[in-house]
C-alpha cells in the first residue's frame, strides 16, 4: 500500500498547483531501508500542501522510481538508446534500469527523465550527456558501483538543468553535484562519504531536500555544507558519525533528521535559529541530560520530538506545543510535569497527544496528580 500511495503523491506533486508541469509516469519498489515509526502517522497536523510534499520527501524517501513493466509501455519510441527503453506516450523518458548496464550509455537529444538505478554501473565516460547538458531533469542512477574517480569531467558536472540527483547505494566518497541552480532534491544515501565540501550548495536556491543518511560523514566534514540554501526543508544525516547537530542549516528547515549518529549534546539556542522546524529527530545517539541545556526544545514551532534510546535521566522541558514526544528507551526516573506545564489553566495545557515512556525506569503509578490537567489532549501515554 505504501508503494501506491508513493507513486500518487509523487503524480499528485506534479500538478501545476506545486508549480511542476510534467506528469511522470513511474512506479515505486521495494524500498532499501525500514524507519521504526511511518512518518505519515505523526504530520496530521499539517495543512495540503505542506503535508502532501512533507509526508512524500519522508515516508517515500526510501523508495526507487521505477516504471509499470514493458507491456504497459509499449514500444519505444525512436529517438532512444538501444540499450534502453522510451515510451511512445512518454518519449521524454528513457528508461534504463535493470539492465545490467556497466556503463552508462550515451542520451540522446530530448530525454528529460533518465532512469538508470539497478545495474553494475562502475564508470560515467565523457560525452554521454553531451546532448542534453541543459535539457536533462532527472538523473536516477541509484545501486550501482560507482566510484568519484571513475566520473568523468564533462559529465554529471555539465548538467545545468538538473532538477533531481539520485545517486545512491554507490561507492562515493564525496559528494557529486551538478552546476544546475534548478536543483530541487539531493539524495547521495549508502555511500562512503566521509567529506562535503563548503561552498559546494550555496548557489542552490531552490533545493528543498537533502539526503545524506548511511556515510561515514562527521560533524567537522559537514560544517559548512548547508549554507547559503534558502528554500531547504527536510535535511536527513541519519545513519553517520556526527557529535553534534549540523551547523549552518537554513532557517527555512521543517524537517531535521539526526538518528544514529554519536550527539552527546545540543547547543544552546540551536533550535531558535530554526523558527520553521516542526520535526526534530534524534534517536539513537548518547544525549545525557548534562548535554541538554535548559529549555533548549522549548520552542513553539515543533511538532514532534524523537529522543528515544539514549542516555536521559528526566524528561527535558518543551514547550506545551508539542504534539508528539518519543523518549522510550532511555534512563528516565522521574515523571516530571513541569517539563511540559509551566502553569495550568483553562487555557493553559500541553497539546502533547502520544508520549512514548516504555523501556524507563517510570510506570504509570509515577504520573502526578495533576497530569491529567496538563495532558489533557494526551491520548496515548505508553509505559510499557
Amino acid at each position: 500500500m505504501v508503494q501506491y500511495f508513493c507513486y500518487l503523491m509523487h503524480l499528485l506533486l506534479r500538478l501545476p498547483v506545486f508549480e511542476h508541469q510534467t506528469l511522470l509516469t513511474y512506479w515505486p519498489s521495494t524500498p532499501h531501508a525500514h524507519r521504526e515509526r511511518s512518518t505519515a502517522d505523526t504530520m496530521l497536523p499539517l495543512r495540503v500542501p505542506i503535508l502532501a510534499v512533507l509526508v512524500t520527501l519522508s515516508l517515500c524517501q526510501y523508495y526507487d522510481y521505477d516504471y509499470q513493466p514493458n507491456p504497459v509501455m509499449g514500444p519505444s519510441a525512436p529517438n532512444c538508446n538501444q540499450e534502453c527503453d522510451c515510451p511512445f506516450h512518454f518519449p521524454s523518458a528513457m528508461y534504463c534500469d535493470s539492465r545490467k548496464l556497466k556503463f552508462v550509455p550515451i542520451v540522446p537529444t530530448g530525454i528529460k527523465y533518465l532512469y538508470l538505478q539497478n545495474n553494475l554501473i562502475e564508470e560515467i565516460k565523457a560525452g554521454v550527456f553531451d546532448n542534453v547538458t541543459d535539457t536533462l531533469r532527472w538523473l536516477i542512477i541509484d545501486n550501482n558501483q560507482i566510484t568519484n574517480a571513475k566520473i568523468a569531467k564533462g559529465t554529471i558536472d555539465k548538467l545545468t538543468g538538473l532538477e533531481k540527483l539520485f545517486i545512491s547505494f554507490n561507492n562515493l566518497t564525496e559528494p557529486v553535484i551538478p552546476p544546475s541552480k534548478s536543483l530541487e532534491e539531493l539524495r547521495i544515501m549508502n555511500n562512503k562519504l566521509s567529506k562535503f565540501p563548503s561552498g559546494l550548495l550555496t548557489d542552490k536556491e531552490n533545493l528543498t531536500a537533502i539526503h545524506l543518511q548511511h556515510n561515514d560523514l562527521t560533524s567537522e566534514a559537514i560544517s559548512g555544507a548547508f549554507r547559503g540554501l534558502k528554500k531547504l526543508l527536510s535535511l536527513d544525516v541519519s545513519h553517520n558519525k556526527l557529535k553534534k547537530l549540523p551547523a549552518g542549516v537554513p532557517n527555512s528547515l521543517v524537517m531535521l533528521y539526526a538518528d544514529y549518529n554519536v550527539i552527546e549534546s545540543i547547543g544552546a539556542g540551536y533550535l531558535n535559529k530554526l523558527p520553521a522546524l516542526q520535526y526534530l529527530r534524534v534517536s539513537h545517539n548518547k544525549l545525557v541530560d548534562s548535554g541538554i541545556p535548559a529549555g533548549v526544545f522549548n520552542v513553539t514551532s515543533l511538532l514532534e520530538l524523537d529522543l528515544s534510546f539514549n542516555k536521559l535521566h528526566s524528561i527535558p522541558e518543551v514547550n506545551e506545543q508539542l504534539e508528539q514526544l518519543y523518549l522510550q528507551a532511555n534512563e528516565i526516573n522521574k515523571f516530571d510535569l513541569s517539563s511540559f506545564c509551566k502553569f495550568m489553566g483553562p487555557l493553559n495545557y500541553s497539546r502533547l497527544k502520544h508520549l512514548r515512556l516504555d523501556g524507563n525506569n517510570v510506570t504509570h503509578s509515577s504520573m502526578p496528580p495533576d497530569t491529567a490537567n496538563c495532558l489533557r489532549q494526551a491520548s496515548d501515554i505508553m509505559f510499557e
